[in-house]
């Protein structure tokens, strides 16, 4: 197992636990099936494997798999009655002035023309997200702690842009400048653009319980030394 590209945090008969790395699909592409993914990596190594949920494919981070149909099942449930708790670190273009708060906007997916998932007042869906902002730089730029209470593709980076604090590396999703989120948060905009080689978001841990003992994990996956860079690269100091 040594020789695998991704650090298995954790492993026994009926769950896998990995830090998956950025640039790493979760699932297979549609478009070119033959795409490396992480049951394609894994699974020469730990037999059959069941996604439990998804991270984009450049996001990093703490992704739970389950080696058997009853530990899916089980933790799909979890998910479902939302005990499933996940923490996310973002690495952000803009400071707020606030230390903590709570995004409530409704969202769509898939709601424009480039599937993206918006803000939609009319017909989105309730979302939440607790978010508390860890350090913050001199350049503008901020390192926030999310904790989506809902899960929503895409709900973290959605709801941050629609605070006026995109995540660094998103090719996607912009600041809503001038939004009513931007003007309560106080946000000040970075000094000067930076341009990142990877999406600032991290799945930084997992807590669930064990579809086995039922015992209560928490799971904490360290920085990839890409993230790392970008936090030095901004003068913000991560996780210790």
């Amino acid at each position: 197992m040594s020789d695998l590209p991704i650090e298995i945090l954790f492993i026994d008969d009926q769950i896998v636990v990995i830090n998956k790395p950025s640039g790493l699909r979760t699932l297979p592409d549609g478009f070119h099936p033959e795409l490396a993914h992480v049951r394609f990596l894994l699974e020469p190594n730990f037999g059959r494997l069941w996604i439990v949920h998804r991270l984009d494919k450049e996001t990093s981070g703490v992704l739970l798999l389950a080696r058997s149909e009853a530990a899916h099942r089980s933790l799909n449930n979890q998910f479902a009655s939302r005990e499933i708790k996940k923490e996310y670190h973002a690495i952000c273009s803009g400071s707020p002035n606030l230390d903590e708060w709570e995004i409530d906007l409704p969202l769509r997916i898939n709601g424009d023309r480039n599937h993206r998932t918006i803000v939609d007042f009319e017909n989105g869906k309730p979302a939440a997200t607790s978010i508390t902002v860890r350090n913050r730089s001199t350049s503008g730029y901020g390192l926030l702690s999310a904790r989506p209470r809902t899960g929503y593709t895409h709900q973290i980076r959605a709801h941050l842009a629609a605070c006026g604090l995109p995540i660094v590396g998103d090719p996607e999703y912009f600041a809503k400048l001038n939004s009513a989120m931007m003007t309560k948060l106080q946000v000040v905009r970075p000094n000067q653009p930076f341009n990142a080689n990877r999406l600032g978001l991290h799945a930084y841990n997992i807590s669930f319980f064990h579809p086995v003992t039922h015992k209560e994990c928490l799971l904490q996956a360290p920085y990839p030394d890409d993230f790392s860079l970008l936090l030095n690269q901004l003068n913000l100091k991560g996780a210790g």
